[in-house]
């Protein structure tokens, strides 16, 4: 089965709580335990989360009083192949793929040897071709978006 980290997954809420921010035409930043209490992901996990996309560009920190998390670019910009290369590195689903070929035992005899390629290419591309801002219209509950006098009063 292929499957997303949960790391993945909170990451991809985290971004989408900024983003919201950032829809509402606020220029706002985010605090970690601000992200956690709204979205329901524990604030360590957020914390971490937040690191590993700080790292990747995807985010932005600023220090001070005032300080958190921003977008460093808009939700349309991001894609979910991003996001999962930021959290677990490059999309790869065999080791032929990822070329570590010394952790394939049967590498000599194997039928499909860089055959994998074509699949893993078509998953990069359909995962590249959907943002952010699609998964957030199509799936965030409104629980999870911030409407404009709320970010209004948290610039303050």
């Amino acid at each position: 089965m292929l499957r997303l980290s949960k790391l993945t997954d909170y990451a991809v809420v985290v971004l989408i709580r900024l983003g919201d921010c950032q829809r509402a035409g606020e220029d706002c930043v985010q605090t970690s335990p601000g992200i956690a209490v709204a979205t329901g992901v524990p604030e360590p996990t957020v914390a971490k989360v937040l690191k590993a996309l700080a790292a990747s560009a995807l985010v932005t920190s600023q220090r001070g009083a005032r300080g958190g998390y921003r977008l460093s670019r808009a939700l349309d910009e991001v894609s979910v192949a991003d996001v999962i290369t930021a959290i677990d590195g490059p999309i790869a689903l065999t080791a032929c793929v990822d070329g570590n070929l010394a952790s394939c035992d049967v590498q000599s005899l194997c039928a499909v040897k860089g055959r994998w390629d074509l699949v893993n290419d078509a998953i990069h591309g359909a995962l590249s071709s959907i943002t952010l801002a699609e998964m957030r219209s199509a799936s965030i509950p409104h629980a999870f978006r911030i409407p404009a006098r709320e970010t209004a009063s948290a610039a303050d």
